[in-house]
């Protein structure tokens, strides 16, 4: 599915992902990460505090991840809509953020993966979820790649 029908459809479909994620991310704190971060068929998935660009309020978003050596990277996908995440939108804001991974919590600086970076890491990004291909062929904007660096708190 593609085109209007396809963004008709995850219009109508939000508001019940919305849910589930909030859904997902009270689980995922609650146990610690022994529930939500290893989700089978899926790569691991991380919990991002993030803040607000226009707001200043705090939000988390569970976000599937893969690990390059000490950095995490995460996908602005967004499923394929044409336009950005709004977590992706808070990371240039505010690239101080902090992320759960499992039972450990970690401050961490955004950045978007340079082009070299990129092409580097799409293939792994494609190898740990599949769909990310789909959703790249589905939109017109090029989907960021998002490297989270640890940094000192």
């Amino acid at each position: 599915m593609s085109g209007p029908r396809y963004l008709e459809l995850a219009d109508r479909s939000w508001p019940v992902l919305r849910r589930l994620m909030g859904i997902h991310t009270i689980v995922y704190r609650a146990t610690n990460g022994t529930i939500g971060h290893h989700i089978p068929g899926l790569a691991p998935m991380l919990l991002l505090d993030h803040v607000g660009a226009k707001s200043g309020i705090k939000r988390t978003s569970p976000l599937l991840y893969i690990p390059d050596g000490d950095d995490l990277v995460i996908v602005a996908s967004k499923g394929g809509y044409p336009k950005h995440p709004a977590w992706f939108h808070n990371l240039q804001a505010n690239p101080d953020a902090t992320v759960q991974v499992g039972s450990e919590r970690r401050p961490v600086r955004a950045r978007v993966a340079t082009s070299q970076e990129r092409e580097r890491l799409w293939p792994h990004v494609i190898e740990a979820y599949a769909g990310y291909a789909d959703y790249q062929a589905r939109t017109g904007r090029e989907i960021p790649l998002v490297i989270l660096e640890r940094r000192s708190a």
